[in-house]
């Protein structure tokens, strides 16, 4: 199984990022250990980091073009009102995972708000690391 993962807006930040909200796990051992728990399943993961929208787009139809088995999509800030990700996920066929280190639904109003949603077929949040994992375990599942 092929999985690209698409990380957004400040996730290079991570360690040195609101810790008490994201903790202090740094990116590089996000990656890290993504990268173990997918060799561990069986799973090849390609993984991406962008603070552009657009490029975001661009990866979600590169993993449609190229035939990914799935994308685990954590878009960042862009999920609480990015229409254009929103139309990316609609316009291609590959199952589009949400994620997030954080619990959306015990944040900021605005950020209670996932405009991506409704054009994913999961969303796993609120465990950290752990939120990746159940994404890929998901993708695993239906394969």
């Amino acid at each position: 199984m092929n999985i690209m993962i698409i990380n957004g807006p400040s996730l290079s930040r991570l360690g040195t990022r609101e810790p008490e909200i994201y903790g202090n796990l740094s990116y590089q051992d996000l990656v890290e250990k993504i990268k173990n728990y997918a060799a561990e399943i069986g799973s090849n993961v390609e993984i991406y980091q962008t603070n552009h929208e657009g490029e975001i787009i661009d990866l979600l139809f590169k993993a449609d073009d190229y035939a990914y088995d799935g994308i685990v999509l954590n878009a960042g800030a862009y999920t609480h009102y990015s229409y254009a990700i929103f139309d990316a996920i609609k316009a291609i066929h590959t199952p589009t995972i949400e994620v997030h280190l954080s619990d959306l639904n015990k944040r900021e109003p605005f950020r209670q708000v996932s405009v991506i949603r409704p054009a994913c077929k999961a969303t796993f949040m609120g465990k950290g690391l752990t939120s990746y994992l159940e994404a890929l375990d998901y993708l695993k599942q239906g394969e």
